[in-house]
């Protein structure tokens, strides 16, 4: 039996996906081979010599130390758009909040409940809730994957202009777009002519940050910010000085933080981006299919830290290598094993190839060459 052990509750539409006559799947297994997580911390954790993948049921991946597991010879897979429509519907949710004051006025609506006369104190306080409509403004959006792509569609059909930036942009995603939404590898373009932006990038040492004083001076005064992607993504100090002095209109955040949780125009959202049943569920399946095919096959797909390499299964042992990048190595790897079949990719420091061969045995070779950091056979 091979076991997978879940961090965190996993929907059972995913954990069902494992077959139970061949998978153990439960929280308190041993010399687990892969490892099923959601939000639980696994930055101080050691990882037992069986463990071979890990999948996050999200798109995020900070919770998991991509680089040690790299090293170690640990897939990490993530479920990138799973729970992007989740996402996007709170995004649009976002974009009315930020400028009706509707949470204000809820808030201020419960306080009349002893006034003999609701209706009348309504219609006379009601002026002090006053918020523009997005129809007709500018939409800027960092970041057109799944979720950010998703989020402009959205908003044009809405009637919003849209501006998106994302020097990496995927054919795929393109492709996704409406054919009104604007593109641009210039981000200051966006902060110029955006009257909303929404935040859709990952947490990475260049976007850390990104949302400070100097891009905020370039935006337009009363500018309305949506961040449902990172909290680091948003300096806070600076976000409270723009909040201060009006460059900042509203900040919604969907990641509250001792500094702005209650803070002047802010609103604050408990993390509930992938909170909903249908999301939790295309999570868990997604990240379950990518164990089965990675386990039973040794096909990568959404790894996060290793190359995504998949080929059909053939009737021949399969070798399946784990090894640090360098010029020779495939050279070096086909050399020992006379493949029937190959297939290989690097991504930064990491390869990983899948070989088809006659003979299984030759894996321990493999093995032992110096940049290789782990094999597996797995039998046809």
């Amino acid at each position: 039996m091979t076991n997978i052990k879940l961090l965190n509750k996993i929907a059972k539409c995913g954990t069902d996906i494992f077959d139970k006559s061949k998978y153990t799947v439960a929280e308190e297994v041993n010399d687990a081979a892969a490892i099923m997580v959601r939000s639980a911390s696994m930055h101080e954790m050691e990882f037992d010599k069986s463990l071979l993948a890990i999948a996050r049921a999200g798109a995020g991946v900070n919770n998991i130390p991509l680089d040690k597991c790299a090293e170690e010879g640990i897939v990490v897979f993530n479920t990138p758009g799973a729970n992007a429509n989740a996402v996007k519907e709170l995004a649009i949710l976002a974009l009315l909040m930020s400028c009706r004051k509707v949470t204000d006025a809820i808030d201020w609506a419960k306080t009349l409940t002893d006034n003999e006369d609701i209706a009348k104190a309504v219609e006379k306080g009601k002026s002090a809730f006053v918020g523009p409509e997005i129809y007709g403004k500018t939409l800027g959006i960092i970041g057109l994957g799944a979720i950010g792509a998703m989020v402009a569609n959205a908003a044009i059909s809405l009637g919003m202009n849209v501006i998106g930036y994302d020097p990496y942009l995927s054919v795929k995603a393109a492709l996704s777009l409406n054919p009104n939404t604007k593109t641009t590898t210039d981000l200051n373009e966006v902060f110029a002519n955006a009257d909303f932006i929404s935040l859709h990038v990952p947490s990475t040492p260049s976007t850390k940050g990104m949302i400070n004083s100097d891009a905020i001076l370039k935006m337009k005064d009363g500018v309305r910010i949506i961040n449902l992607a990172r909290a680091d993504l948003v300096d806070s100090e600076s976000m409270k000085s723009a909040l201060d002095n009006g460059k900042v209109a509203t900040y919604v955040t969907d990641f509250p933080n001792n500094s702005l949780c209650v803070y002047k125009n802010v609103i604050a959202i408990p993390h509930l981006g992938a909170s909903t049943p249908e999301s939790e569920d295309n999570c868990a399946i997604m990240a379950a299919k990518e164990l089965v095919e990675f386990i039973e096959n040794g096909n990568v797909i959404n790894s996060v830290n290793y190359p995504n390499v998949s080929v059909p299964m053939s009737a021949n042992p399969r070798i399946t290598v784990l090894y640090k990048a360098n010029d020779d190595a495939i050279a070096n790897i086909s050399s020992i094993a006379s493949p029937v079949s190959i297939a290989s990719a690097v991504r930064g420091n990491y390869g990983y190839a899948i070989l088809d061969v006659k003979d299984g045995a030759v894996a321990n070779k493999i093995d032992n060459l110096e940049f290789v950091i782990r094999t597996r056979v797995i039998n046809g």
